[in-house]
């Protein structure tokens, strides 16, 4: 389980004396934590795979998002702190498609539900996303979905 891997690799960079990687990591358990605090479950519980994962991605969102915040506000101490923690978030993450693929699905999606009509954008935008959902980044699916109109 992806929870309890986490959990192990506190240890390794305990031992390893990366401060980095040791606060992203106790970083995730707290989200994860709190996730389950929020649904009901008790602390002590293990998220399901899908769940931390659906964490560890809004963890990485607002991780870009603060690298965006702090590069407009010309602290690039902050940005290349939030960088290093996003690249270890980001090797719990799998792979996302590159645009060419994301282009494949999203034509595939167009011809499926007919759609032709720049208006009914929204649908195929959510179509697309429920099939790439974890897979691909929501702006590049919104940046080919607007390139097919």
């Amino acid at each position: 389980m992806l929870h309890e891997e986490i959990k192990g690799k506190i240890k390794e960079a305990m031992l390893a004396k990366d401060a980095v990687r040791l606060e992203v990591l106790r970083g995730m358990v707290a989200s994860f934590t709190n996730e389950l605090v929020a649904k009901g479950k008790k602390p002590q519980e293990m998220l399901s795979d899908e769940e931390a994962m659906a964490v560890i991605m809004r963890m990485s969102k607002q991780r870009k998002d603060s690298i965006e915040q702090f590069g407009k506000g010309g602290r690039e101490d902050l940005v290349a702190e939030e960088q290093a923690q996003l690249a270890i978030i980001e090797t719990f993450l799998p792979a996302m498609m590159s645009k060419a693929d994301v282009e494949k699905v999203a034509r595939a999606k167009q011809a499926e539900l007919g759609i032709t009509d720049p208006t009914k954008k929204g649908m195929l935008m959510a179509g697309v996303m429920k099939d790439l959902k974890g897979k691909a980044d929501g702006m590049l699916v919104k940046e080919v979905v607007d390139s097919l109109f």
